[in-house]
């Protein structure tokens, strides 16, 4: 990884060449904080469209360390100045709109993953990621974003895991459980385990009786955590949920007594 840094500080080339070095990097596995070291030798704003482009990857490991690393460089971005790291919200932002002509595939656990690691930017942004959840309603404040394709509501599902245990403030159960449990009828495996995951995360009592019959779920899929590609079961993510939520109910009666 020290030899990767050094040949990054001495190569030239433009953005393919950039693209071809963050291939290479993200191909190695490298772990977070040998991605933050590599990621802090270059200027960040000239990661920023390698980082993107790599969201798309079809290796899927590839593909969550890109959407890690370009939380990192986003973070670095908005330190040395903010509107450059709105721009790139932004843009995540405009590859989810219809308009867009694009799927926006890696936008939504991209967005979360910046948010995650930066206050100033969860504060602004969490809302409009929050709306991804939910459609629009016949009321002017039901201003909502849904997200009908399975593969960015995996994204969206990771994200606001990411998001609950990084900015629990910010996310609560209250406004968005409904969402979320409506997701756990989903006829793809990982939203509905990611869905499972964030309801414990929440704290989401009233879904108990819809977590049950995902107990016995036996479908596998994959979760980026940690740093690292694991995998599980939907039955697991559900049973994990509702032993938070065994938990959270022992502790809030203990408040109490």
């Amino acid at each position: 990884m020290t030899e990767q840094i050094a040949t990054s500080r001495t190569e030239g080339g433009g953005i393919r060449a950039r693209k071809r070095r963050v291939l290479a990097l993200l191909a190695a596995r490298p772990t977070t904080a040998a991605l933050a070291e590599w990621l802090a030798a270059q200027p960040p704003a000239e990661l920023v469209d390698p980082l993107i482009a790599a969201l798309f990857h079809t290796d899927e490991e590839l593909h969550w360390r890109a959407v890690e690393g370009l939380g990192l460089v986003v973070v670095r971005l908005a330190e040395q100045e903010l509107e450059a790291a709105r721009v790139v919200i932004r843009r995540l932002m405009w590859s989810l709109n219809e308009e867009s002509g694009g799927i926006g595939w890696g936008a939504p656990e991209a967005m979360a993953e910046i948010l995650a690691r930066h206050p100033g930017l969860a504060t602004e942004y969490c809302h409009i990621f929050l709306s991804y959840l939910r459609a629009d309603g016949a009321e002017r404040w039901q201003h909502g974003n849904f997200l009908e394709h399975e593969g960015l509501q995996r994204g969206l599902l990771w994200g606001l895991a990411r998001l609950r245990r990084a900015r629990p403030a910010l996310v609560g159960a209250a406004d968005i459980a409904p969402e979320v449990i409506a997701f756990l009828a989903s006829p793809d495996p990982t939203v509905r385990g990611f869905a499972a995951r964030c309801l414990g995360l929440l704290a989401a009592r009233e879904a108990r009786a819809a977590l049950q019959p995902l107990c016995q779920d036996t479908a596998s899929i994959s979760l980026w955590q940690d740093g690292r590609l694991q995998s599980a079961t939907v039955a697991a993510l559900a049973a994990e949920a509702l032993a938070r939520l065994d938990t959270d109910a022992v502790s809030v009666a203990g408040e109490r007594s």
